[in-house]
């Protein structure tokens, strides 16, 4: 069933609004996660077990800069193994625009475009 016009300048009104006031949002749902790289996986958890080691030696040693050393390997380990990657916007989004990327909204765009005109 096709949105109606006003519905239709609603969703769209929506958008926009989206992307002018959270265009970092906007860009994050726009982007496509890749597949699950389990050298990554492997590698992060690799990377805690050592950094719970090392912050294991810090007590150990009463030494509270190894344990810091620890800690920091531990939590780089966890965030490599679940996949975060730093804040960037996708290729062909500049950071803070209110432009629209080619992901998931533009797709959406044209799904409904193709209902309404069917």
């Amino acid at each position: 069933m096709p949105l109606s016009e006003q519905e239709q300048r609603l969703l769209d009104e929506m958008e926009r609004s989206l992307y002018h006031g959270d265009g970092d949002f906007a860009a994050s749902v726009g982007r496509v996660r890749g597949r699950i790289s389990y050298g990554a996986v492997v590698g992060g958890i690799l990377l805690a077990v050592a950094g719970i080691g090392v912050v294991i030696l810090g007590v150990l040693a009463h030494n509270w800069f190894i344990g810091a050393l620890g800690f920091a390997a531990m939590f780089a380990g966890v965030l490599i193994a679940i996949g975060v990657r730093s804040h960037r916007a996708p290729a062909g989004f500049p950071a803070g625009a209110a432009g629209r990327s080619t992901g998931f909204m533009d797709r959406l765009a044209q799904r409904w475009e193709r209902r309404r005109q069917s």
